[in-house]
């Protein structure tokens, strides 16, 4: 298992990180305490999400790294303890119950299945959780208290394809989402079919599971030749190799990849069989050139490293990680303990944290209502192997 702790003066790169053992987070939690300020991390460095989920992590402790160079979080350290859990449940459990022996006062998570399987534990604990997962179900403050979702949820993101998909059919619209065989895939499927009816959309809407392991999907292309748009929920490799498949069988059928595939790596990796297909992503790539994306590209230069070479996960991951340290510096300015309830109430109560246009329309913001950060995607044609925007700020 893979154990990296970051503190300021650590150079972070892709290909390896400095291994230290933890120094524990006695004492943090005290408004004037000096200590650095422990964050757990679970990250999907080797498992089945491992493509998108590396660089996601690689983004997180990048920025860690840049806040601490830049003197902290109101001088104070942040020291991120990052593992590996391989996409393996129980080991996100295991690291959950070592980051609170550690004396975290918040966790960065990474899937739907560990992130739900853990909410429970997190509200007892009162610890702010982030995560990769933009489940629908994590939002309400009722059921999940201390879990935050910085971009929109997945149905979000479904509903906005779906919208589309309507608009470009033009008419009647047979739909296959595609999905991984896990909580992360079929989180957005229910929601997709129930916006159908509600908004009267002439589509026909199907899904079906992506197997895990399949190097070939002309079986289930074959099975789903009826539909004209192929939603896909699933990380970048699955998707590349279907569309891949895809123009090997000469089918014409359009792709609209969700959150998780919408990125560089699936370009990349389907090449020109990408050519065409379409992108619903929140978090705006590097070669968007947005105002938020300045200190990035900054920071990977005085580390000599091509900010071409970083996928949007990488983005997102770092954005994901500022939001969180924004609402700790919150907290310490306010003068409260630094403790997750006064983390909580400091997110949910500080306004919008800006990002300069990276995120949705620019800002995410909490309330004690909703921990829906954002509500806003964008939409990006894949054109000569780069992903050109159609639309920005788009809701539901």
């Amino acid at each position: 298992m893979k154990r990296t702790t970051v503190t300021s003066g650590i150079a972070v790169s892709a290909v390896s990180l400095l291994l230290l053992s933890a120094c524990g987070g006695g004492g943090s939690a005290s408004a004037d305490s000096d200590e650095p300020i422990v964050i757990g991390m679970i990250a999907d460095q080797s498992g089945a999400t491992g493509d998108v989920g590396a660089p996601y992590n690689e983004g997180m402790l990048a920025y860690v790294d840049y806040i601490n160079a830049n003197g902290g979080i109101e001088g104070r350290e942040i020291q991120a303890e990052s593992n590996d859990y391989a996409y393996e449940i129980p080991k996100a459990e295991e690291l959950y119950r070592r980051y609170v022996n550690d004396e975290a006062v918040a966790i960065q998570g990474w899937g739907t299945g560990d992130t739900e399987a853990l909410r429970t534990r997190v509200a007892n604990d009162e610890l702010p959780f982030m995560s990769g997962s933009f489940a629908e179900d994590l939002t309400d403050p009722e059921e999940s208290p201390y879990n935050f979702l910085v971009a929109p949820t997945y149905s979000d993101q479904m509903r906005v394809a779906l919208n589309w998909i309507s608009e470009d059919a033009g008419g009647q619209a047979g739909v296959a989402v595609l999905h991984h065989d896990s909580p992360f895939g079929t989180s957005p499927v229910e929601d997709g079919q129930a916006w159908v009816d509600e908004q009267g959309l002439d589509i026909d809407y199907k899904s079906y599971a992506m197997p895990a392991g399949t190097t070939n999907y002309a079986g289930l292309l074959s099975q789903i030749s009826d539909a004209k748009y192929i939603v896909i929920q699933n990380v970048s490799s699955p998707a590349a190799q279907l569309a891949k498949d895809l123009q090997a069988q000469g089918g014409d059928q359009k792709i609209v990849c969700l959150n998780w595939c919408a990125n560089e790596l699936f370009i990349t990796s389907a090449g020109d069989a990408a050519d065409g297909h379409v992108m619903i992503q929140p978090i705006a790539p590097l070669n968007a050139g947005k105002p938020g994306h300045e200190q990035i590209t900054s920071y990977l230069e005085e580390k000599g490293e091509d900010p071409e070479s970083k996928i949007t996960s990488y983005v997102q991951g770092w954005y994901t990680m500022h939001v969180m340290a924004e609402g700790i510096r919150h907290t310490i300015s306010e003068g409260n303990d630094l403790t997750g309830a006064n983390i909580r109430e400091s997110l949910e109560t500080m306004g919008g944290i800006d990002t300069g246009e990276v995120i949705g329309d620019g800002t995410v913001e909490f309330s004690a209502d909703s921990h829906r950060g954002s509500t806003s995607s964008n939409l990006y044609e894949v054109k000569d192997g780069k992903m050109e925007e159609i639309e920005s700020g788009v809701t539901p």
